[in-house]
């Protein structure tokens, strides 16, 4: 690729801050006030600071120390614990990147639903067709070239920050101490170590959800322009990004009582704002929100997409993924990326919560690939010889507790839809091993993982069909 077109720091930081802040942090504080009251809020905020910023610390410190693993965090579980895990990391990630976009279309459609009746909430047959066109759309433009789309959304991300920085202006002068305060650890009203510790847990998936592309320079390191704006772009787009989340998710506590927050329509921040300023404020949020969930959506279809494009040029997903078009595009990888996404939409019908239902599921699913980032900034980091070695084995520790956390507070419904969704990988990582290596197709311990994989998917399968589980 030539060098003018490749991506500078500034559109590698906005691709970070516009994967991150999409349509999730217009309903953040809805979403984390449903079983969290401020005082647990504020704690898991906390955790979740301190352990992003490590697994940000870690992808910097990776793309620093191993420039030439350009396929981001799968390439990290490559590198560090083989094929399989290297495979299964691709898979995760570009699972969750499509159920993302899947999310972030429920969000669209309910705030034009805002202006035009036909969208309704935003989970109707009039929202599935407009979002099918949009995707398509979509695709249409990143078939152009992915500088074309990056640079598109270098400006929706700009133009989203105008509301979500009003609402915070506004809020921080609007803010009542006294509603704050109010049941503050919640209905009991006192602190006990179990009430506040489950209410810290049911925000993990929230926070995971909206933290998902701090890792998206990391994943176009390979179309950079300078390998060291990566890590950079990463670090400056985590931290301000945690800064508007904790302003966002703490102004609405003193605005309303987090029992009315919770019960907000989609996008909760719309009527939070109107309940301060009168009906133009959710005027002014829902078409802020309009801008950020299409950006987010481009963004998110951009990553979607890039993933088995590289996974395939590294030999871990069929070689078919890997063709570019004349504009250098992952053609045939976005074609089957957004055909998922176009059956995926249908669960509008399906689910009465389509929204939480795609971003639960796509945070569960991006877990894997955490995990192996954040176990190969700790392995990499013992065996270092380096002066930064120890600072980088503590970031690595920091960064393994916190992701082992986030699987257990996931939670085991989402967990195992979770392995449904992983174990239709493991016939195509078999089929490209068998061309591969006809010998050796599995060592033993990745066919253990391999049957429990599908043993849990047909579980969850029952499950869904004898109702224990719901959609």
């Amino acid at each position: 690729m030539d060098e003018e077109k490749k991506l500078g720091l500034f559109t590698l930081t906005a691709l970070v801050v516009g994967s991150m802040i999409g349509g999730g942090a217009f309903n953040l504080a809805s979403d984390m006030t449903k079983e969290a009251a401020a005082g647990a809020i504020i704690i898991g905020w906390i955790i979740t600071g301190i352990g992003m910023i490590a697994l940000g610390l870690s992808f910097q410190n990776l793309t620093k120390k191993r420039p030439d693993l350009d396929g981001g965090i799968f390439s990290y579980a490559k590198a560090g614990f083989g094929n399989f895990m290297g495979f299964n990391s691709a898979w995760g990630y570009w699972v969750a990147a499509w159920l993302g976009n899947v999310a972030y279309a429920t969000l669209l459609f309910s705030s034009l639903g805002y202006f035009f009746s036909i969208f309704g909430g935003g989970q109707n047959i009039a929202s599935i067709i407009g979002a099918s066109i949009l995707l398509w759309c979509v695709h249409l433009l990143i078939l152009r070239g992915v500088q074309s789309a990056a640079l598109i959304n270098l400006v929706t991300t700009i133009a989203k920050l105008v509301p979500v920085f009003v609402f915070i202006i506004v809020g921080i002068f609007a803010f009542q101490i006294n509603v704050f305060v109010d049941g503050f650890w919640g209905q009991g009203g006192t602190f006990t170590w179990g009430a506040v510790g489950s209410q810290v847990k049911s925000t993990m998936l929230v926070t995971v959800w909206v933290f998902t592309g701090v890792e998206g320079a990391v994943v176009l390191s390979s179309r950079a322009k300078n390998k060291s704006d990566v890590g950079k772009a990463t670090v400056i787009g985590l931290i301000g990004t945690l800064i508007i989340y904790v302003l966002i998710t703490l102004l609405s506590l003193g605005l309303m009582q987090q029992a009315d927050i919770a019960n907000l329509k989609n996008p909760a921040m719309a009527y939070l704002f109107e309940r301060v300023v009168g009906k133009w404020g959710a005027t002014f949020i829902n078409l802020g929100l309009v801008i950020s969930a299409s950006g987010a959506w481009l963004g998110w279809t951009l990553l979607a997409s890039e993933i088995p494009y590289l996974a395939a040029k590294d030999g871990l997903f069929p070689k078919w993924f890997a063709k570019e078009n004349k504009n250098k595009a992952p053609v045939n990888s976005l074609w089957i990326t957004n055909g998922l996404i176009q059956l995926f939409l249908l669960t509008f019908i399906i689910s009465d919560k389509a929204y939480n239902f795609a971003f639960s599921l796509a945070s569960s699913a991006i877990l894997i690939p955490y995990v192996f980032s954040a176990f190969y900034q700790l392995k990499y980091s013992l065996r270092s010889k380096e002066k930064d070695r120890t600072i980088n084995i503590v970031t690595g520790i920091v960064a393994s507790i916190y992701v082992i956390w986030l699987v257990y507070a996931a939670g085991l419904d989402y967990l195992l839809l979770a392995m449904a969704l992983y174990a239709p990988g493991i016939f195509i990582y078999y089929k490209l091993q068998k061309q591969n290596n006809p010998k050796r197709v599995f060592t033993q311990v990745e066919l253990i993982l391999s049957v429990a994989i599908a043993a849990l998917a047909v579980f969850t399968i029952y499950e869904l069909v004898t109702g224990n589980i719901a959609i």
